[in-house]
């Protein structure tokens, strides 16, 4: 097969894989105000790790990313049910040992890509089973035993690959004795007389590094959304809105901001907290908030506090600037997983000093437990 033959059945065999991991996506957005939110989101961003198949050269690392966006949530489960309710901790871990399983099978077959069978039946772009009604095959069984270097094979799996190289390695000075000396008017460097003769370089295969289908579907555009549910202010869907206000706010409610971009959103009054989530070029203003102020999946967003805020938390997030008034120096600023964040600190003369948040750390043993320092390294 040619690779765009290949890329075209791996498209089709993934379709409904694709298809399922929409529906799921699309359920947990459906159900926002539901109590098990936080179950349904680890779920909703881990998903994607179905599609490994098309991850080349990195599955494993593709999906133990997948499988860190999920833990974001479930570690918020195991906090909300740690000791009320030890169902969901088993859920907690039942579902994260999903993906954690399926990085050693990965690890063990399929460690720079999908190793497909030379003598196994042709996967069918259809997908399903046979009109007969037959059952789907059987997992792949162990792999076989390592292969003797000394035989010939036609086969070039990664593992008899990687058995050669090691054999020649092992050589070691020796491994030099077999080459061939190339005079001078051989080499078509010295020679471009002989690029010619020889015509066009043969081109080897190229690795597949399809993206799952998931990601070449067109994004669906929903319609902007500003509106008190419950207790909650929805913000959602906003492009290029740069006048939104809420303020006719009370203590007990909560702010949502969901993928709003290049816009600014400014929130009156004293809340109990707000969460910005999936936005990029956000401006968020606010007066009080008397829980907690969370960045998480941003990118290039400021928040600026006019009043008091005890905790700002930023999370997964490239690019944050946060502007403090002199009411909320004290401040705590919680991070992780997230670069290029600045504090702006407000001076006698109104004017702001930029401080960047450290993103390096050192961590040393010192006899009793582990002291972990922010670091700069030079370069």
């Amino acid at each position: 097969y040619s690779q765009a033959m290949l890329s075209s059945v791996l498209t089709s065999l993934l379709a409904p894989v694709s298809k399922v991991i929409q529906e799921v996506q699309a359920f947990r957005e459906k159900n926002r105000s539901s109590p098990l939110f936080n179950h349904l989101s680890a779920v909703s961003e881990s998903v994607p790790a179905l599609g490994w198949v098309a991850m080349a050269p990195k599955p494993g690392p593709f999906v133990k990313e997948m499988q860190d966006a999920a833990t974001f949530y479930t570690n918020r489960v195991l906090k909300d049910y740690k000791e009320k309710d030890k169902m969901h901790v088993e859920w907690v871990h039942a579902y994260v040992s999903i993906w954690t399983e399926l990085q050693a099978y990965i690890k063990q077959h399929h460690t720079t890509g999908l190793s497909w069978s030379k003598t196994g039946p042709v996967a069918s772009a259809s997908g399903g089973a046979p009109s007969g009604g037959a059952p789907a095959p059987p997992p792949p069984g162990p792999p076989p035993p390592p292969m003797d270097l000394g035989k010939s094979s036609g086969g070039d799996s990664g593992a008899t690959n990687r058995n050669a190289l090691f054999a020649s390695l092992n050589k070691g000075a020796d491994i030099t004795k077999g080459l061939k000396h190339v005079s001078d008017d051989q080499k078509t460097h010295k020679n471009p007389g002989l690029k010619a003769q020889g015509g066009p370089l043969p081109s080897g295969p190229k690795p597949f590094a399809a993206r799952p289908t998931a990601a070449a579907s067109p994004a669906r555009t929903l319609p902007p959304v500003l509106e008190l549910d419950g207790k909650k202010w929805k913000v959602e869907n906003h492009e290029g809105a740069q006048n939104l206000v809420i303020s006719d706010t009370e203590l007990k409610q909560v702010v949502y901001a969901f993928k709003c971009n290049n816009s600014t959103l400014q929130v009156k009054g004293k809340i109990n907290s707000i969460t910005l989530d999936n936005c990029k070029k956000l401006g968020l203003v606010f007066d009080d908030v008397v829980g907690i102020v969370e960045v998480i999946n941003c990118k290039d967003v400021k928040v600026q506090v006019m009043g008091k805020i005890p905790t700002i938390s930023i999370n997964k997030t490239d690019g944050c600037h946060v502007y403090l008034s002199k009411d909320s120096l004290s401040c705590e600023i919680i991070s992780a997983k997230s670069s290029e964040m600045n504090v702006l600190v407000p001076n006698k003369d109104g004017e702001y000093t930029e401080i960047p948040v450290p993103e390096q750390f050192k961590t040393v043993w010192d006899g009793n437990k582990l002291v972990t320092t922010a670091t700069e390294i030079a370069g």
